[in-house]
């Protein structure tokens, strides 16, 4: 496996946001996490040598725009635009001369991940952001999130956008049992439900898998598998390059399972039954918070090695 090249990867740049939604899994808000532009150049010279899509996120990334034009100028030295650049925002700050400023720094998607009732607007500038899109020539035919392995890339890198928003069963919106959606309860109890099998998730993370493209998820500066991230990150991209991190973890069984969607079955390389692993789903109502358990008390993420013992 080239691990040079990735099909899809997420970078969550900085968590400051103009919003403060209830539902958020990385706590972002007007005092939320940053990090520096140096430690971004330096995320950006261990990311993979080819990348297929590159996805900008937040936080709101214009929330922090110089650091955002700062990024988007760096990866246009490095890949020299074969790379797809994406900017997943919530469009609020979002006007004519952003716009042309980000389309000539080489976005050529725009995903406005705010239509639904956690986001301050609750999708009210939709139609203000669509007359805007359409008066740059952004094509909006394609508007649905761009999740399958046949859909994820926009050959040739044409202007387009789409839009989306948090439901109930679905993306952010209580199914991420994490940051302020634990705080404020409203995350997914179903487990039945496995988030890690769907893209965001860890599916096809090394690999990628039929119908999903291979794509990781950097948090700041955290390597993760999905966006919402193993309980300690695979890496630090601060320091290491992305591909050793990949190929590190990928000789992991444990590692291998979540590539194949199956977090139920992870643990069974150290002795943790399947049986055992969906006893503990059921306590706690949530695959994910399975997962945080998993290498918080049974698998030391930064030494590969077992803590399971099985006398206990």
């Amino acid at each position: 496996m080239n691990f040079n090249h990735c099909e899809s990867l997420y970078w969550v740049f900085t968590q400051l946001c103009n919003d403060k939604c209830d539902h958020c899994y990385n706590l972002s808000g007007p005092q939320g996490a940053r990090i520096s532009e140096e430690e971004c150049m330096q995320i950006i010279d261990h990311l993979p040598d080819t990348i297929d899509r590159l996805i900008l996120s937040g936080g709101e990334p214009l929330a922090d725009k110089k650091l955002l034009y700062a990024i988007l100028d760096r990866l246009h030295e490095r890949y020299q635009g074969r790379t797809q650049i994406m900017l997943q925002t919530n469009g609020d700050l979002l006007n004519a001369e952003i716009l042309d400023t980000l389309i000539e720094k080489g976005v050529s998607r725009f995903d406005i991940a705010s239509i639904d009732r956690y986001h301050k607007h609750a999708g009210d500038r939709l139609m203000i952001l669509a007359d805007l899109f359409e008066s740059r020539g952004v094509n909006g035919d394609d508007r649905a999130p761009l999740v399958e392995k046949e859909t994820y890339l926009i050959k040739g890198h044409p202007l387009s956008w789409g839009y989306w928003g948090a439901t109930e069963d679905m993306w952010l919106g209580g199914n991420w049992a994490r940051g302020r959606a634990i705080e404020k309860n409203i995350w997914l109890k179903d487990p039945n439900h496995n988030f890690c099998k769907v893209l965001s998730g860890g599916i096809g993370f090394l690999t990628g898998k039929e119908g999903v493209p291979q794509e990781i998820s950097i948090q700041l500066w955290r390597i993760n598998p999905c966006c919402p991230g193993t309980f300690k990150a695979m890496g630090d991209a601060r320091k290491e390059k992305v591909a050793d991190v990949l190929e590190r973890v990928s000789t992991s069984p444990i590692f291998q399972k979540i590539n194949d969607g199956d977090p139920i079955s992870m643990g069974e390389s150290i002795g943790i039954s399947k049986e055992f692993a969906q006893e503990r789903v059921a306590d706690l109502q949530n695959v994910c918070l399975w997962c945080d358990e998993f290498f918080k008390s049974y698998f030391d993420i930064e030494t590969l090695t077992s803590r399971f013992d099985p006398q206990s």
